[in-house]
């Protein structure tokens, strides 16, 4: 029945076009990791009118569908748990046109459609001398789905919400047509677009600003972890064009990693960053230590010994030679240096078998040395009973930071109703730890991850990044959000989707179709 129900809703919703079958849909990570869990059919979308007409004929038929474009995330949260979701895939329309930028001009603009991914974008601007600035995320996403899903580079002096560079953008909404929303910061439609998780419809094409192409330098520092724990957090990050900390827990350290502009005459180096790419000798190690940390806390002190050391290099290639770049400071165009993305002798991580969970929580910037007290007090008391917590990821636990940015469900907005000052932006606690694929698949001491969520979700006014968390962390992390921005948001949601043929599990959550 369940077959013939699936031809039927091909038939009825794609009719005429090529779809591949699929169930579950995975996320980046593949096999074993479902975005959704179990979805009718995968449809890879040629246009933007190819997108209008799969939406129309949806609609006509109450049938769900779900926008993806790399499927950069980590659980299954994507979709509602309805199987008759279509999943519509977004990288193929990926057309960049109408590129405007002056000579001497401070800014200008350009369109990109619903597939244009970061790095697609970025070296298209490097090849016509622009850039976007520091809207930037990993490369491995689309620009929309970044948009959608509230994507922020780490940056408190300059914009860093991916949505700070859209000037306007086009939704298919749920009847099928589309609907252009302009960037307007008294107007509740771009409030809810501006991170709509996809609940407002599929984003096609948006206007982006660009700006002239520049150069940066990268620079990193060892510290204390007492020096940041018990430091000016905020004068540490706030001075650059954009900053991050890396923290070793085992080693009691941080890697803090800033940025910022140099003139375009002041280095020949092409820096490129390595942020996801391991060679198969790298990774064949990494695996088999993490797979016994999986029951030894002594593996994964020594991968966490290991990685800190490796992260205290330059983790950069010389572009032009591809030789390994073994002293600080670092110099590069932009997205090479702030982005980079793989080396060509080598794969990404999850290629080489390699996966993860997650868990990343947006705390306000004047509760930043107390939440990271908070975890470290958490760490210590699992010591207390004989059981040592460290880092299980290449580059430790990511502490990145976001300049606010108005709108409702994004993790930098402020002005709400929970009290907290989040005017001088905020800290995102970003924990990947290692996923292993022996035995139940659990992680050491795995019971720790969830209480550690419940503990500073309960004891903060934090919000959670929406790619990167489980259903019960959203669950709990909904308290934290404001009524207010939720119902203001579900207002604009039924009239872009009066159907609800775009839920997802988040949206459920939200309380979006109550």
């Amino acid at each position: 029945m369940q077959t013939i129900h699936r031809i039927l809703v091909s038939g009825l919703a794609l009719a005429g076009v090529t779809t591949v079958s699929a169930e579950p849909y995975n996320t980046f990570d593949g096999e074993g990791f479902p975005a959704c869990n179990d979805v009718a059919l995968v449809h890879n979308a040629t246009s933007v009118d190819d997108i209008v007409n799969i939406v129309k004929n949806a609609s006509a038929n109450g049938t769900p569908v779900r926008a993806s474009g790399k499927g950069h995330m980590w659980y299954d949260t994507m979709c509602s748990d309805n199987p008759e979701t279509i999943i519509v895939r977004t990288e193929f329309v990926n057309g960049i046109s109408n590129f405007s930028l002056e000579e001497g001009a401070e800014s200008g603009t350009v369109d990109i459609e619903a597939g244009v991914t970061f790095l697609q974008f970025a070296e298209y601007l490097h090849a016509n001398n622009a850039s976007m600035g520091y809207t930037l995320v990993n490369w491995n996403i689309t620009m929309a789905g970044a948009v959608a899903m509230g994507g922020h580079r780490s940056a408190i002096r300059e914009e860093s919400m991916v949505a700070a560079g859209v000037l306007s953008m086009d939704i298919v909404n749920g009847n099928g047509d589309i609907v252009t929303v302009e960037r307007d910061d008294n107007n509740d439609d771009w409030l809810a677009a501006s991170t709509s998780l996809g609940l407002l419809g599929i984003i096609v094409r948006m206007k982006f600003k660009i700006y002239p192409d520049f150069k940066v330098f990268a620079k990193q520092e060892t510290l204390d972890e007492e020096d940041v724990l018990n430091g000016d957090i905020y004068g540490m990050i706030a001075p650059y064009a954009t900053a991050n900390f890396w923290w070793w827990p085992y080693m009691r350290k941080f890697h803090w990693r800033y940025y910022d502009v140099i003139p375009l005459t002041l280095s020949d180096q092409q820096g490129f960053q390595n942020t996801f790419s391991i060679s198969d000798t790298e990774a064949a190690i990494a695996k088999a230590t993490l797979e016994s940390g999986r029951y030894l806390a002594t593996s994964n002190m020594f991968f966490e010994t290991t990685a800190f050391t490796l992260w205290s290099a330059p983790n950069f290639r010389e572009k032009t030679t591809w030789q390994t770049i073994l002293e600080w400071p670092v110099y590069g165009w932009n997205y090479d240096v702030l982005i980079g993305g793989l080396y060509p002798d080598q794969k990404p991580e999850w290629e080489e078998n390699l996966h993860g969970a997650t868990l990343e929580l947006a705390f306000p910037m004047t509760q930043a040395n107390d939440m990271l007290k908070r975890v470290r007090q958490a760490f210590d008391d699992e010591a207390k009973k004989g059981i040592i917590m460290t880092s299980t990821y290449r580059s430790g636990i990511n502490i990145k930071f976001g300049k606010p940015f108005y709108n409702f469900l994004g993790q930098v907005t402020y002005n709400t109703s929970d009290g907290a000052d989040w005017t001088k932006g905020a800290i995102m606690f970003d924990f990947p730890t290692y996923k292993p694929t022996t035995g139940d698949g659990k992680r050491f001491n795995e019971d720790f991850y969830p209480r550690l969520a419940k503990t500073l979700i309960d004891e903060f006014q934090c919000r959670p990044h929406w790619t990167k968390n489980t259903r019960e962390v959203f669950a709990n992390a909904t308290k934290n959000l404001d009524p207010d921005n939720l119902a203001r948001f579900k207002v604009v949601r039924q009239k872009f989707d009066p159907q609800g043929i775009f839920k997802s599990i988040i949206g459920e959550i939200l309380g979006m179709y109550d």
